[in-house]
């Protein structure tokens, strides 16, 4: 089952794998930030354009769309190029759409541009995920959530804070000329120093990267390797460099993930569940502006305790299922061997994750219901501040879990399960936040919650299915995809020796 041959998984050291997952991480933090930053302006937005706050959570909903869609496009061709091209494409376009939005006045062009600016961003999160996956085993996988969860954690959490106060004091206009100012900070550094660590383009790390993937550390650190006399395997590189070519993206790879049982019944589960937390979010500017009379920085403030609720989840969650993992491993009389991949087959690895977090499911739906009444009665803000950090703690939990286990049953393409992961929780998130105003003005913010919560935790008793039947179901796909690469690699010698006939004349 462990896979003892050869270097390990990653020939980074763990400080290297720490430091490359957490860079990763802070450039997947514009994703979350160019949608919550936005949230405290709303009210003013519309005002300045003359809209209604109806239209302008439109803004928010297309928005998410398009931060559904974008990853299946760039994910594919990630996996396959590597991370590196694709972060600078991601860097060029949220750039341009940040430039665009700062100098516009129009609603339409504020709804163009922000479906430009979520195509940017978006995509970061599916690559800092394919990071994850490129370097940890599924072992290590939960001890690294608190790294790679960075961005989502403190997106949300700083993002409206830092929203408000531009907003207050400069304008909004300025939230956007933020945002060019700091992805520059992050993204250009990231592009000249973090390592390139696509499989299909470095495999464990051990091989040289192309010109194109290659920056500065992949330089110094494949010269220090040749130095200590540690060569690379020249047959693994022309085998890759072979590869190696640009194809134009293909969505398809996304869509056969989207259209696995075992992976729709994950992906609808993390859905609903960010459903509902992107429901507070967009719901927060007018709850807190209309009951308690907050202005743009008291309402940025009030998105603190959800966020640290997330980041005690992240410290918390991933330990617990590292536990479970070794839990189970042990039962079953299995090694665990870091930074060697594990075979997963007959490991029941949806067990180990979704034991850790089902208790959380049903804490997270009866605080968001509690949440939800509370905003109908004039009561101490306290207690709302209380509320909204077990929100961030139990639904981040869930979600972070689902993620991870994503991860686990696509071992070989972790930014296609990301993408995958990223349209149904996105399209999922728009349609809550679409019909959530609309919502509390027909059955008031008691219910509306009520019903968005009881929603997510009537899909959960799905999980218990994939928890029975998942080992089955991943065996399945296994060997229909071991098919196909056979299939594959029969055309492949087929062609080749046609080709070499031809050479040598022959017919």
């Amino acid at each position: 089952m462990v896979q003892s041959a050869g270097e390990g998984y990653s020939v980074l050291t763990v400080t290297q794998k720490r430091l490359t997952v957490m860079a990763a991480s802070l450039a997947s933090l514009f994703s979350p930030m160019a949608t919550a930053i936005y949230y405290p302006s709303l009210d003013t937005i519309s005002k300045d354009l003359n809209v209604s706050n109806t239209k302008i959570n439109i803004t928010i909903t297309l928005f998410l769309v398009i931060q559904g869609i974008a990853p299946a496009f760039v994910a594919d061709t990630a996996d396959r190029q590597g991370r590196r091209p694709m972060y600078i494409f991601c860097f060029v376009v949220f750039s341009g759409a940040n430039i665009g939005l700062a100098l516009q006045n129009n609603y339409t062009a504020l709804l163009v541009l922000r479906m430009l600016q979520s195509a940017g961003s978006s995509a970061t999160v599916a690559l800092a995920n394919g990071v994850v996956g490129d370097i940890i085993t599924s072992s290590e996988r939960g001890s690294y959530v608190a790294f790679a969860s960075l961005g989502s954690v403190f997106g949300p959490m700083v993002a409206p804070i830092l929203g408000g106060i531009i907003g207050q004091y400069a304008g909004w206009h300025w939230i956007f000329w933020f945002l060019l100012i700091f992805s520059a900070a992050v993204f250009i550094p990231l592009i000249l120093f973090m390592p390139e660590t696509c499989r299909n383009v470095v495999d464990n790390g051990s091989i040289p990267p192309p010109s194109f993937s290659q920056n500065i550390t992949d330089a110094l650190r494949h010269k220090h390797r040749t130095q200590r006399g540690l060569n690379f395997n020249v047959a693994k590189q022309a085998e890759i460099a072979k590869k190696y070519r640009f194809r134009l993206p293909n969505p398809l790879s996304t869509l056969k993930v989207l259209l696995d049982l075992e992976s729709a019944i994950l992906l609808i589960s993390t859905g609903l569940g960010i459903g509902c937390f992107y429901a507070i979010s967009t719901g927060a500017s007018v709850a807190f502006a209309s009951n308690y009379g907050f202005n743009q920085i008291k309402i940025g403030l009030m998105f603190i305790p959800i966020g640290a609720g997330s980041i005690f989840s992240a410290l918390t969650i991933g330990k617990l299922a590292d536990w479970n993992y070794r839990r189970w491993a042990k039962k079953l009389g299995i090694p665990v061997v870091k930074n060697r991949r594990q075979d997963l087959t007959n490991f029941p690895i949806e067990r180990a994750r979704l034991e850790v977090v089902f208790p959380l499911f049903f804490v997270a739906v009866a605080i968001t219901i509690a949440y939800g009444w509370i905003l109908t009665k004039k009561i101490s803000v306290a207690v709302p501040v209380v509320l909204l950090f077990f929100i961030g703690f139990s639904l981040t939990a869930t979600f972070q879990i689902l993620n991870v286990l994503m991860v686990d049953i696509y071992p070989g393409k972790p930014s296609v399960a990301t993408a995958a992961n990223n349209f149904t929780r996105c399209e999922i998130g728009a349609v809550f936040s679409a019909i959530l105003l609309p919502l509390v003005d027909s059955i008031g913010w008691g219910w509306a919650y009520t019903l968005l919560a009881l929603l997510f935790i009537g899909f959960v008793p799905m999980l218990l299915f994939v928890m029975q039947r998942g080992p089955k179901w991943r065996k399945q796909r296994k060997a229909s995809e071991d098919k196909a690469m056979a299939g594959r690699q029969e055309k492949r010698d087929l062609k080749a020796a046609a080709k070499e006939r031809k050479a040598n004349g022959e017919t």
